[in-house]
């Protein structure tokens, strides 16, 4: 019954492809042979689908809760841009900072907006601008259409990620104490009154000597 089988192979073998019997089965192993090379060659190797996988599992696991700030500087924001694994994404818009971490892909390292991350970028997002310069949060100058754009840009953050701080603004101390002096010195000289008709230090002399102005007068 084998042998039966095994002849009609051959005389099927001859009848549909031409080749002898010997011929047909030699294509075949060197066609196997090829494939097991080329796919060995440009086949995703082991090492490479262990590190996908590693990926994959990393994207996969649960994000950490956010951690509220509170106040931190422009300098300590740029902690959080994405390089340290260990913590998170942060990014600011119009001096509010949010946490981007459950959006790697975009804001993580390699992403499309992973200059953004650690900053305040809302003149970038108004503009979008993907410019150096343009990575700040000062926002004067821009017209209607880029403010608005930024709204919607601040819109999104709000209802998508969570608020963890604000960027700490600096004023100058100089300023503060320029000012206090000036509103100080306004008040000890509204605290003087002046008579119509007399300079002020003719009013102080008088206040002084208010004994030698009635001899005169008599």
């Amino acid at each position: 019954m084998a042998f039966q089988l095994w002849e009609n192979l051959k005389e099927a073998i001859t009848v549909y492809t031409g080749l002898s019997p010997a011929a047909f089965f030699t294509v075949l192993a060197l066609l196997w042979a090829v494939y097991y090379v080329l796919s060995g060659l440009f086949g995703p190797s082991n090492t490479h689908h262990q590190r996908r996988s590693r990926e994959f599992q990393e994207q996969m696991q649960p994000l950490p809760p956010p951690v509220q700030l509170g106040e931190v500087t422009e300098e300590e924001l740029k902690q959080y841009d994405g390089s340290d694994p260990q913590k998170p994404i942060l990014m600011a818009i119009k001096g509010q900072i949010y946490d981007v971490s459950q959006s790697r892909t975009f804001y993580g390292p390699n992403g499309p907006y992973a200059l953004f991350a650690g900053k305040d970028a809302s003149r970038a997002l108004a503009k979008m601008s993907f410019e150096e310069k343009d990575l700040t949060g000062d926002i004067s100058g821009l017209g209607p259409f880029e403010l608005e754009t930024l709204q919607d840009w601040e819109f999104n953050f709000m209802s998508k990620y969570v608020k963890v701080g604000t960027i700490k603004s600096t004023v100058p101390v100089a300023n503060e104490t320029s000012a206090g002096e000036s509103a100080e010195t306004k008040e000890g000289e509204a605290a003087i009154p002046v008579e119509d008709g007399l300079s002020e230090s003719a009013a102080v002399k008088a206040e002084e000597s208010p004994s030698g102005i009635d001899a005169v007068k008599d």
